[in-house]
């Protein structure tokens, strides 16, 4: 018997994961599924769980690279409209994992309260973005993250607060696979010069980032102290080009897909541009980019 019988309406099988990643890449996997409600995921998670079937989640998939071979096992889309759920009281916020954070960001601004402007034009779900602790030369997202609402490998819900709650430079100690919701602390402030805020930041990355062009953020984490775009600009890698992945002209950290792209051409290019960072400089690049 098929391990999802009765939930056909919400599994497809063997489905391209490139229809679900920025990058447009990347093969298929065993099933994608939508649950609709937080009791649709629990059953979800509970079969793959009872069934030693992996399962992975996925929001906008603005921060990965999906292998061209695809992966085995589940996937978990949380996209029904139970998970883009957002509710405001006074200047607290709860947001679920498939709400849209660029949304959200400018909705804070709408209402005047302060905290997450400092994410404006980083692409994702709210879910994604706690994972990651999401965020730039600005802030990141877990200064404002309260407590988050997860579920276990059981379908089991629970909770996490600071300080147990720990966020660092795009990670947190969250070992749970699925995060369902963000409780995110807010600040009374002046709408229009959050509106200022985040036109300036807007702004800025339009004009240092290839923000129209398919990529998926930053491919490398900062090293202390230093910018990984600038290292790898030093290095003479600008506009370097393997198949169809190039080294953006604009940013250096970001790896644009071109027309013919595959995953492997951007594979080949990342290693190249540890190897040639590595040889001129000592430093070994670690990647921010989520791979699959």
């Amino acid at each position: 018997m098929n391990i999802f019988s009765g939930l056909q309406k919400i599994v497809k099988t063997d489905c391209a994961l490139s229809n679900y990643t920025w990058y447009g890449l990347g093969g298929p996997a065993d099933y994608v599924i939508t649950p609709q409600t937080a009791e649709d995921l629990a059953e979800v998670v509970r079969r793959c769980n009872d069934s030693d079937l992996p399962f992975r989640t996925i929001g906008y998939g603005s921060n990965l690279l999906v292998r061209d071979e695809g992966i085995r096992g589940a996937v978990i889309r949380l996209e029904g409209p139970e998970f883009a759920q957002v509710t405001f009281a006074h200047d607290r916020l709860t947001a679920w994992a498939g709400a849209s954070l660029s949304k959200l960001v400018l909705e804070c601004v709408r209402k005047g309260l302060s905290g997450l402007e400092a994410l404006t034009g980083i692409p994702g779900s709210i879910g994604g973005a706690v994972k990651m602790n999401a965020g730039g030369n600005f802030g990141d997202i877990g200064a404002s993250v309260e407590s988050v609402t997860l579920m276990d490998k059981q379908g089991n819900i629970f909770d996490r607060s600071k300080p147990d709650l720990s966020f660092d430079y795009r990670k947190v100690n969250i070992t749970a696979p699925l995060v369902l919701s963000a409780q995110i602390q807010l600040a009374e402030a002046d709408a229009e010069q959050m509106l200022r805020t985040v036109k300036e930041i807007w702004i800025y990355k339009k004009n240092s980032q290839p923000l129209n062009m398919k990529n998926a953020g930053c491919v490398f984490k900062n090293p202390r102290g230093l910018s990984a775009g600038a290292l790898i600009d030093r290095a003479g890698l600008k506009g370097t080009q393997v198949g169809g992945a190039k080294v953006s002209e604009k940013h250096a950290n970001f790896i644009i897909a071109e027309k013919n792209c595959k995953s492997r051409d951007v594979f080949k290019l990342i290693d190249l541009v540890r190897d040639r960072v590595r040889q001129s400089f000592n430093i070994d690049l670690e990647l921010e980019l989520e791979i699959w």
